[in-house]
């Protein structure tokens, strides 16, 4: 199969996206020609190099968030089980908890000025997805929004969270081990419950008038919820819990 090579002249600098601001080492440029099109088996690309994470440049002392968003600093991963077991890479878990370095001055909602939720120092847990990744002063950080921080959380309980506006925490009820027969079920063979018991609720969301909405369950209430909705946690005490936002709760059980 004819292979085509890319030379330096071939590439113009006008449609290459400015990387100004980033640190040297993110971002390698070496010669074209180890480029090369052809046989996917042996293709080369050693010649772009570019980091996950944006790298706020040395020079800037301070990042100062806009509008509804809020700059955390990312718990690092744990690096070993609690019995001591060095956990390979792949096998530690991304930490989704972090603490809030700086807030923005809110948003707008109608003619009010809403605050954001959570204080400069507040240990928090936002969903697993959400924000911008950035490396600021040797540390990663996330720059997201007020909505996407689940709850405010100063132990390393998961049982203790304070859920903000509409979210909901709830404790979910073991999946069954055996068939109506008697048989056990493996691991991946049991059903994913999707109800439980709630354990915590947040304050509501904001209407345009300024006023708190209240959530429509309680603490203490059963309910069936939204199957894959949410994020999923492992309590200390041996339970699974999940945090999701009232509108995935379909009903209360009595």
């Amino acid at each position: 199969m004819a292979s085509s090579q890319l030379t330096a002249s071939s590439i113009s600098t006008r449609s290459v996206a400015s990387f100004e601001g980033l640190r040297p080492s993110s971002v390698q440029f070496h010669s074209a020609r180890h480029v090369r099109i052809g046989n996917p088996a042996r293709r080369s690309f050693k010649a772009l190099i570019v980091k996950a994470a944006t790298v706020v440049a040395p020079k800037y002392t301070a990042i100062k968030p806009l509008g509804d968003r809020v700059l955390v600093k990312i718990k690092e991963a744990e690096e070993k089980t609690q019995s001591g077991i060095l956990l390979p890479s792949s096998a530690q878990t991304k930490p989704q908890g972090g603490e809030v370095v700086a807030v923005g001055e809110g948003k707008t909602l109608g003619k009010n000025q809403v605050e954001i939720s959570v204080k400069p120092g507040a240990q928090v847990v936002y969903s697993k997805y959400a924000g911008t990744e950035v490396d600021f002063n040797g540390e990663k950080h996330l720059i997201l929004k007020d909505d996407d921080i689940v709850g405010i959380l100063e132990t390393d309980d998961i049982k203790d969270l304070k859920p903000l506006n509409d979210r909901v925490l709830i404790k979910i009820e073991k999946a069954e081990e055996k068939t109506s027969g008697g048989l056990y079920l493996t691991e991946a063979t049991k059903e994913k419950p999707s109800f439980g018991t709630v354990v915590a609720v947040g304050p509501g969301l904001v209407d345009e008038e300024g006023n708190r909405k209240p959530l429509t369950v309680a603490s203490g209430n059963t309910v069936l919820y939204s199957k894959y909705a949410g994020n999923d946690f492992k309590g200390k005490d041996g339970f699974e819990y999940i945090t999701l936002r009232s509108s995935d709760v379909m009903a209360v059980l009595s």
